[in-house]
């Protein structure tokens, strides 16, 4: 979104630079500084409409970027968790083929806003840091080609293959992890719509073993619990700007709004260190002004809809997983709970660092406890892989011996940040491994669905690579040394900042800023591309082919999906990842990891319409073709959260591919239900939660009322008519979310094809 574009990134600019997470190496300030004096006096506007209430950091960003203040904001009570905004993002942050591909088929010549591809999550740890990067480059050498020509031919700054950043939250900016489809509205010029959050102030204090971070998942999880998606965040407590990077990452992760924190001191030192920020500069003139003026705080007064008050004191340190971020449990009492489940007593690979958790900080803070083991003569028992999250965070680490205690571990090795490893001894084995990444769902890390990973700080991933079994806690345990005696780690204590400042590291890495168009360039895809795909739109659901009008043709139920459906259920990670730019290749993994209510298994589904020469079930890839080839649109049924995690746009584009018309849950993350809506899938919620148990695969579902919604009634009461494969016929209602450029989006197919009907 990380910004993950976490396939686009619609980025709206509190501060400073773009969401990259290196300075270049000549600075053109024109595209890094935010015009604050046309959002300042947009934000004018809106305090009249709004009648001069105080606002929300979060507010006077937001609103001081919309197309149309007066359209999006006047006569209406309540706008938080209402009012549908229509907003002109300022730059857009790409890590994949998707949004590319999508912006190729809207046809114009370059993008209207500032626009970055970074070529991110393509390198799998083996060896090291050099090898692996090296055979990256060589496999990956079509995607690259491609990405790199696209951006020549429509001016886009490319980055080459390192790592993409969450740290946006932590720089004082909204960054708002979004589908390709979205970012191709930014891309555009064409305006961007998103429903206003709700905002929390969350005000916490520190720490000790822990930090500042994964501590957080016990509060983040009890807020989860509480029903908090699709509202915004605003974090306010000490911690300098790279220790902040992981919360607002973690945010999107249970489906609330991301979040940002104050601008103060601690950002402008972190910004000077990193040579992003010229004291004089002017980008720090401009900021200056602005926040002179009131633009860059919240208003004395402002008003949250909730306010939640941590101590991070006193909660210990936990660890989250397995197969979900959102499983906490106390440290103290891991070790009872991995003996309640079963679980062999043992870790076979730690991981720390990634995009969220490599600040400076947290490299100092597990070298201390790297040179505490060196000092007793303990050497890691597992493999150890440290991933900082950038090329400057790599070189300072070696310019000041940091990477040097980390060596010192054995079995150690050290990579580019990154989400899969391969590791061909765990193939296929349940097996366990501590990583200090954002996310942990099955086959993320190496392509094994049997790979328990639990996420924790990257100081208790460190100390336990040492002891070599997942029960170890740190803050209490000790060690048996080779003579016998005991030994106990201290809390470690680290450098907030380098003394030095960073150092830039690998100058090839940083892109020309604001490169003009090459229009002349060849966009690079083979004819027999395995890896590379152009896209071809999606057909409408409406026209001479449906019999029944405006209202959906009827639809075969494929699957009910129980439970837990993240996007990494609907669209595998892991070896997939190579596909994101073929579409018709990366769908063979849909929902393959998803579990079919109605048998318990995974990966299954079943057709009670097959042939006499076909199965009666198969993989749910299998029946999906069928399906299509049979052109047979189909629904899907769905539980709580349904597209949860990742910000993954292929979830929404693969069903589509395959003829999924609409999908129906329980309740939807907000990235991947618009993501659907983007693609032409029509996502509606049960209004009745128990009606998810009775509609089944084989069902035929006709919906009620959709037409009216098409011919302008935003407030249809729309219904789903079911004939029962036993013959009985009933109806549900259900609801919807469709703003009015969203049904536009479905009747036309897609949002792309909406667009281009504009052109």
């Amino acid at each position: 979104m990380s910004i993950a574009l976490r396939k686009g990134v619609v980025v709206r600019r509190a501060v400073q630079r773009c969401l990259a997470t290196h300075a270049p190496v000549e600075k053109d300030c024109t595209s890094i500084t935010p015009p604050y004096g046309k959002l300042q006096g947009k934000l004018e506007l809106v305090r009249e409409i709004l009648n001069h209430r105080p606002l929300t950091l979060a507010e006077k960003i937001l609103y001081s970027h919309l197309v149309d203040p007066v359209k999006s904001l006047a006569g209406r009570g309540k706008v938080r968790g209402e009012a549908y905004l229509q907003l002109n993002p300022q730059r857009v942050a790409m890590q994949d083929a998707s949004a590319h591909l999508q912006f190729m088929s809207a046809g114009l010549p370059r993008c209207a806003v500032p626009t970055s591809i970074h070529c991110d999550h393509l390198i799998q740890a083996a060896d090291g840091a050099a090898s692996d990067l090296e055979r990256s480059i060589i496999s990956n050498q079509e995607v690259f080609d491609f990405l790199e020509s696209a951006a020549r031919k429509y001016g886009i700054e490319f980055w080459k293959p390192d790592s993409h950043t969450p740290n946006a939250g932590g720089l004082g900016l909204l960054a708002i992890g979004v589908g390709g489809a979205d970012a191709v509205d930014a891309m555009t010029g064409t305006p961007w719509e998103l429903k206003a959050p709700q905002l929390w102030l969350d005000d916490r204090y520190t720490s000790d073993w822990e930090t500042r971070r994964l501590d957080y998942s016990k509060g983040h999880n009890s807020v989860l619990d509480r029903e908090a998606h699709r509202s915004g965040w605003h974090w306010s407590h000490p911690g300098i700007l790279r220790s902040r990077v992981f919360i607002p990452n973690l945010a999107p992760v249970g489906d609330t709004f991301p979040g940002l924190y104050d601008v103060d001191e601690h950002y402008f030192k972190d910004l000077q260190l990193s040579r992003i920020w010229e004291l004089k500069g002017p980008v720090a003139r401009a900021a200056d002004e602005a926040a002179s003026r009131g633009y860059l705080s919240a208003d004395e007064g402002c008003e949250y809809d909730e306010v939640i008050e941590i101590n991070l004191s006193k909660l210990e340190p936990m660890i989250n997983g397995p197969f979900t971020p959102d499983l906490a449990t106390p440290l103290s009492k891991f070790g009872t709970f991995v003996q309640e489940q079963g679980w062999k007593d043992e870790v076979t690979a730690c991981l720390i660092g990634s995009c969220t958790n490599s600040s400076y900080e947290d490299m100092t803070r597990v070298a201390e406890i790297a040179e505490q083991a060196k000092a007793a003569g303990l050497k890691t028992r597992v493999p150890f892989l440290c991933t900082p999250g950038s090329e400057q965070i790599r070189a300072t680490m070696e310019r000041d011996g940091v990477t040097t205690s980390l060596q010192d571990c054995r079995r150690y090795g050290f990579g580019e940040c990154l989400r899969s490893m391969y590791r061909s001894d765990a193939k296929g084995k349940e097996n366990a491994i501590l990583t200090s990444f954002n996310r942990n769902f099955k086959s993320r890390n190496d392509g094994n669905r049997y790979t328990m990973n639990f996420l924790a700080s990257p100081t208790i991933v460190t100390a336990m690579a040492f002891s070599g079994k997942l029960s170890f806690d740190p803050t209490t345990d000790s060690i048996t040394l080779p003579n016998g005696k005991p030994f106990k780690f201290s809390s470690p204590k680290g450098q907030d900042l380098p003394s030095n400042g960073f150092t830039l590291g690998n100058h090839s890495y940083y892109p020309s800023p604001m490169p003009k168009p090459e229009p002349e360039t060849e966009v690079i895809v083979k004819k027999a591309s395995q890896r590379l795909e152009l896209l071809e739109p999606f057909p409408s659901h409406f026209g001479p082919h449906n019999p029944r009008g405006l209202e959906l043709p009827a639809l075969k139920v494929l699957m009910r999906v129980r439970g837990k459906c993240t996007t990494d259920h609907i669209s595998a990670a892991g070896p997939w990842l190579k596909y994101k730019g073929h579409l018709t290749n990366i769908s063979e993994n849909t929902l393959i990891t998803a579990v079919n209510d109605e048998g318990g298994e995974t990966n299954v589904a079943f057709d009670h319409d097959h042939g006499v020469t076909e199965t009666a079930c198969d993989t749910i890839p299998t029946i999906a073709k069928r399906f299509k080839s049979r052109n047979q649109p189909w629904a899907l049924i769905a539980d709580e959260n349904y597209g949860e995690g990742s910000a993954r746009e292929h979830a929404a584009l693969q069903p589509r591919f395959y003829g999924c018309a609409m999908i129906v849950a329980r309740s939807f993350a907000r990235i991947h239900e618009t993501n659907l809506k983007k693609q032409g899938v029509l996502p509606l919620w049960f209004a009745d939660a128990a009606d998810y148990s009775r509609v089944g695969s084989g069902d035929t579902v006709e919906t009620v009322s959709v037409a009216a919604l098409l011919g302008g009634d935003p407030n249809a009461a729309i219904k789903l008519r079911v004939l029962k494969r036993s013959g009985e016929v009933i109806e549900m209602p259900v609801k919807h979310t469709m703003s009015a450029d969203q049904v536009n989006w479905f009747r036309a197919g897609s949002a792309l094809n909406y667009i281009r009907s504009l052109t």
